[in-house]
Formats: C-alpha cells, sequence, structure tokens
C-alpha cells in the first residue's frame, strides 16, 4: 500500500529512494471518482519507474478545473484511495493550477499522462525536458470519465 505525503516528506522520501537507485515515474489528476480509467493509467504509469508518485489536485483546484459540485470526495479522501491501489508509492496533493512547480521539485525520470494527450501536447513537458526527463502517454484509450459516471449516476438514480 502506498503512503500518503506531505510535499515536503515526499521530498525525503524521493531522496531516499534515489540513493537507493530506484527511479520515479510520476502521474497526475483530480481521481475524483476513481473509475477502471484511472487504475489503467496509474498501472501504465508504474510500469514506466520503479516508484510511482501520485499528485492529486486539492480540492480548491478541482473546483477550478471541474466546475461547481467538484470534487465529488474532498481530498484527503481521493489520497487514500489512489494510495491503496498497488501500484502507487506515493501521493501527494497540491492546490496549483497547474503541477509544474511539484514537477520542478522532485523531478521525476518520467512524467506520465493519459491517451487524451500526445507527448506534444502535455503542457508540462518543457519543464520535464528543462531537467532531463522524459514524458510518456500511458493507460487505455480515454472512453472513461468521472464526469459520465455522475452523469449517470444523476440520471439514473437508485432506488433505497
Amino acid at each position: 500500500m502506498g503512503r500518503v505525503l506531505t510535499e515536503e516528506e515526499l521530498m525525503d522520501a524521493v531522496a531516499a529512494d534515489r540513493a537507493a537507485g530506484r527511479t520515479i515515474a510520476f502521474a497526475n489528476g483530480c481521481f475524483d471518482l476513481l473509475h477502471v480509467g484511472h487504475v489503467r493509467y496509474l498501472q501504465g504509469a508504474a510500469d514506466e519507474a520503479d516508484l510511482l508518485v501520485v499528485a492529486i489536485n486539492d480540492d480548491d483546484s478541482v473546483a477550478r478545473l471541474k466546475g461547481p459540485g467538484r470534487p465529488t470526495m474532498p481530498a484527503g479522501e481521493r489520497a487514500e484511495i489512489v494510495a491503496a491501489l498497488a501500484p502507487v508509492a506515493y501521493v501527494v496533493t497540491f492546490g496549483d493550477d497547474t503541477v509544474e512547480r511539484l514537477l520542478r521539485r522532485v523531478k521525476p525520470e518520467v512524467h506520465c499522462k493519459g491517451t487524451d494527450y500526445t507527448v506534444e501536447t502535455v503542457p508540462e513537458r518543457g519543464v520535464v525536458q528543462s531537467y532531463g526527463g522524459r514524458t510518456a502517454i500511458v493507460g487505455d484509450p480515454k472512453r472513461h470519465a468521472s464526469r459520465d459516471l455522475l452523469q449517470k449516476i444523476r440520471h439514473h438514480p437508485i432506488d433505497l
């Protein structure tokens, strides 16, 4: 099981892992309502290096990105769920509008994004290249979205 860390704890853990010769893959997202696309994305990211760090948008940044009513779960719960997934070593939350600052601090060997991107369209690609890292596209085709699950739940409520 992975660990939910503060940013400073993450920096210490990554330094120790690097000193032990391990490489770091990095994935990020909101993970607002976990679905199979998330699991496949994280498994693909984990396959790119020895350890996987997952950065999760905090509640304020999810609200800015996704709009009213989001997130559906608080960041602490989303982080705990993602940390429980086998491929994940560490989870950290962040509140910036982009993950660039955290990438500059962690400097993962590989930054992984989902198949809704190409290597050329990943917004943080230049940051990753600037320190010698690489960008990888991982996961299955983007056919899953928390937004779609939420809409289905709203339109097809279950009588309890």
